[in-house]
């Protein structure tokens, strides 16, 4: 059995620990820092065995070197980011797995918020860490890929299994339904996942994970062949990726 622990830093970072109960063997994902990492290994009595980084951004891993340094985990990360990211053991690509005890951890390549961007997925757990590909009804702001990269990503990511858990590394999910409900104000499943999001908020609980069901109802960016959406940008002869573009364009000034 796998047990996910979601630990809620910097302002609206989360690292998540990843802990398979039948081997003991636990992986990080993102840690921006190492601290809060520790306090909660130390409480569950847990060894930390990997870092599973999925891209290069110092809030994604700017733990890595204290926790390996205290831990001897090992990192994993991007062969093509290799460079980028700090004291990374092991170099993955596209199609690579790794094991969590008995369970498999596939890599997929997820360019667009930057070119060396990897998805990390559980398909036993049901369950993607996607670093800052794909938010809760939003996706990553392309810092050095294209919009065709993006949505070429994204596109992975839907053809998984409806039930499948996102785990995003950000509380973006408030700011995002703004912007959702601005292009497409009439989508009832918006309507709805908006007023259970502000009382999450209001709770100060977390919108995350998500899964891929609610974010291809409400997620603008997995809806670019939407007629209301299109409508709203004046966009009805357009192509997806024409589509996709501008959302993001507009997303960026929102």
């Amino acid at each position: 059995m796998l047990e996910i622990q979601q630990i809620a830093v910097l302002n609206d970072n989360y690292i998540y620990l990843i802990h398979d109960t039948e081997s003991g063997d636990t992986a990080a994902v993102d840690p921006a820092v190492a601290e809060p990492v520790l306090t909660v290994l130390q409480h569950n009595n847990w060894q930390l065995k990997y870092i599973f980084n999925t891209h290069h951004h110092a809030d994604h891993v700017g733990g890595n070197l204290f926790l390996k340094n205290h831990t001897g985990c090992l990192i994993a990360g991007c062969a093509a980011d290799q460079q980028r990211i700090p004291g990374i053991d092991i170099k993955l690509s596209e199609g690579d797995t790794l094991k969590l005890g008995e369970y498999t951890i596939h890599v997929i390549s997820c360019a667009g918020h930057t070119t060396g961007h990897i998805a990390f997925y559980i398909a036993a757990a049901g369950a993607l860490f996607c670093g800052d590909t794909l938010f809760a009804m939003g996706c990553g702001r392309l810092f050095e890929g294209t919009a065709k990269q993006m949505q070429q990503s994204l596109r992975k990511f839907t053809a998984l299994p409806l039930t499948t858990k996102i785990y995003c590394a950000h509380e973006y999910t408030a700011a995002n339904a703004q912007f959702a409900r601005f292009v497409e104000p009439e989508n009832p499943d918006l309507l709805s996942a908006i007023e259970r999001i502000k009382q999450l908020r209001s709770d100060n609980q977390p919108t995350v994970p998500t899964t891929l069901a609610q974010e291809l109802a409400t997620n603008p960016f997995l809806r670019t062949n939407s007629a209301d959406i299109k409508t709203t940008l004046a966009m009805q002869n357009s192509s997806e990726l024409e589509v996709f573009t501008e959302l993001r364009e507009r997303k960026n000034q929102f």
